[in-house]
């Protein structure tokens, strides 16, 4: 970016808690113009990728009734006069991929972007493990090496979280290479060098991880108020904001601190906050991480999220209705603020959970909100348009809540992405239930998605069925490929009614149902029978296990993937 000269941006945050007024000064340097001048958010910078042939929009903010023109290198312009607060914004148009470009935009001062691309643009959203660094994964070190990939470029931002909407974030765009590889997020990573390898032309990816987050926090608060858990969350961490005193918070960070200097506490503490200013309030996500990159011109979007949102069997059968919202609201106000540039229903592909905790021993677990979780998602991927899961049932980890193993992850997303999006020749899921019969006591299931046919996922039977009658019963049950069917049965069970498969926490350890491409089936149930009682339910703790002393996670050995 080459400005005239740089300067120290300051951003009060004025903030009434109770009847005290705090007044928090928040100093960075922005590398922009003092006020008056135009200003840019920080997504739009030197080696940022503009999607293609779109009338991408252009933001900032200048001086009140200031004429803004931005142009590209390529041919188009656009001008704008700012609005009564000295905000603006144009839609530019861009062309098929190409470049380098550059972009200026002129206003009292000029501003000139280098080194921009036109090419593909994803959201990549979610918690800790799509923010997982591709340094810290099975063959990140290898992968991070190899990527000198210049048409790649990564933005990616630093944790935020605020009670108010937020204007801008702390990011820079970054071309790809083997330091910037490494520091990106894995799942993120291999998606888009997938993307690039196959479409050849640039990709762009906004990266917004935020660890240990729920998904309330990722949407405004506004429209999740018909949510009875969510509006119940809201009016607890209220409870507990009403009551903060920031003296007594100033006494536990004073005793902290002298902690701290003397050895005897680990990370420098922090002035404790009212909980409805934290990280798990909901909307706070959302204003911290989404709000100020949006409208950014996109394709498509692809979110990891959902172990915060799993605790129980209520809050994981809730996802049904949580990610439909958020997916909508995100679409609808993309579009919106884009001046309709960016498609309403433009494609959202998402990551079930993957495996973690004791390896599966019952032929059901009543208490795996993991499955139920997984289910959500499969349902939510059938019922809502231009939208797919990627299945991570075969990575995972018994001890570990981070599986090293993303490269699955990310490619999957990646097959979703090219074939449904992009229209290529790819198969993008593992073989997917889409109906079942019953003949005598034989329970017959019909899949598509089978590719070039379905296996299983190493030598021996499968053994990851499970059948029942009306007794709702589940016993171990036989299975048998054929064709595109799945032929199961059981000793114990004359007149089956239900069949569930993979249908635990971490079911890595059976012998799992996989197409030849190498993609797993997602487990599923046929039956519709409640998960819970909901009068009676009582959840039950679910405690990270310790990690042993020289724990190493060892990934899990499945079949090839071919594409």
């Amino acid at each position: 970016m080459k400005l005239s000269s740089p300067f120290t941006h300051f951003v009060f945050l004025r903030i009434s808690v109770g009847r005290l007024l705090l007044s928090v000064v928040l100093a960075f340097s922005l590398g922009v113009k003092v006020f008056g001048d135009v200003r840019l958010p920080a997504i739009f910078d030197d080696h940022m990728v503009l999607q293609q042939r779109m009338a991408v929009p252009v933001w900032g903010w200048a001086s009140r009734g200031e004429s803004v023109v931005v142009s590209g290198s390529w041919g188009s312009e656009a001008t704008v006069v700012t609005d009564a607060s000295g905000r603006w914004m144009v839609n530019l148009e861009t062309p098929a991929y190409g470049g380098p470009y550059s972009v200026g935009v002129q206003g009292r001062n000029r501003i000139v972007l280098e080194n921009v691309m036109i090419g593909e643009v994803w959201l990549c959203a979610g918690q800790s493990n799509m923010g997982w660094r591709l340094s810290a994964t099975s063959e990140g070190f290898e992968d991070s090496a190899s990527a000198d990939l210049p048409n790649i470029r990564i933005f990616r931002s630093e944790r935020a979280h605020s009670p108010h909407p937020q204007e801008d974030v702390l990011a820079k765009w970054k071309v790809c290479n083997p330091e910037s590889a490494a520091l990106c997020s894995a799942v993120t990573f291999y998606f888009a060098r997938k993307l690039h390898q196959e479409l050849g032309i640039p990709v762009g990816v906004v990266l917004q991880p935020y660890a240990g987050t729920p998904i309330e926090g990722w949407m405004p608060k506004d429209i999740q108020l018909s949510d009875p858990r969510t509006r119940k969350v809201i009016e607890e961490l209220d409870t507990e904001s009403d009551n903060y005193d920031v003296e007594k918070a100033r006494q536990q960070l004073a005793r902290a601190t002298e902690l701290w200097k003397l050895g005897k506490r680990a990370g420098e503490p922090k002035l404790r906050t009212p909980s409805n200013w934290g990280h798990q309030y909901p909307g706070n996500i959302f204003n911290g991480m989404i709000h100020p990159v949006r409208p950014y011109g996109i394709r498509g979007a692809i979110w990891y999220q959902g172990e915060r949102n799993a605790k129980d069997l209520a809050q994981a059968a809730n996802y049904v209705n949580q990610l439909p919202l958020l997916i909508d609201y995100y679409r609808s106000s993309w579009n919106e603020l884009s001046h309709g540039a960016v498609a309403r229903d433009f494609p959202f592909y998402f990551v079930q959970l993957p495996s973690w905790l004791q390896d599966q021993s019952e032929p059901v677990e009543a208490d795996a909100a993991w499955a139920v979780s997984r289910e959500m998602m499969r349902l939510v991927s059938n019922s809502v348009k231009n939208t797919g899961v990627a299945v991570s049932v075969d990575t995972g980890d018994s001890i570990l809540l981070h599986p090293i193993d993303k490269k699955p992850i990310g490619l999957r997303l990646a097959y979703l992405a090219l074939k449904e999006t992009y229209g290529r020749d790819f198969v993008g899921y593992g073989p997917r239930y889409r109906s079942h019969e019953i003949k005598g006591d034989t329970f017959i299931i019909t899949f598509d998605s089978i590719g070039s046919g379905m296996k299983a996922g190493r030598n021996g039977k499968l053994d990851t069925f499970a059948i029942a009658g009306e007794d709702r019963a589940f016993v171990w049950a036989d299975a048998k490929i054929i064709g595109n069917q799945v032929v199961i049965s059981a000793d114990e069970v004359r007149n089956p009614a239900a069949v569930r498969y993979a249908w635990a926490m971490n079911p890595t350890k059976r012998i799992l149902l996989y197409n030849q491409e190498g993609i797993p089936a997602s487990p599923f149930r046929t039956d519709d029978w409640p998960l819970f009682d909901e009068a009676s339910y009582v959840p039950s703790v679910q405690d990270k296990p310790k990690k042993p002393e020289g724990y190493k996670q060892v990934t899990t050995k499945r079949p090839p993937m071919t594409q």
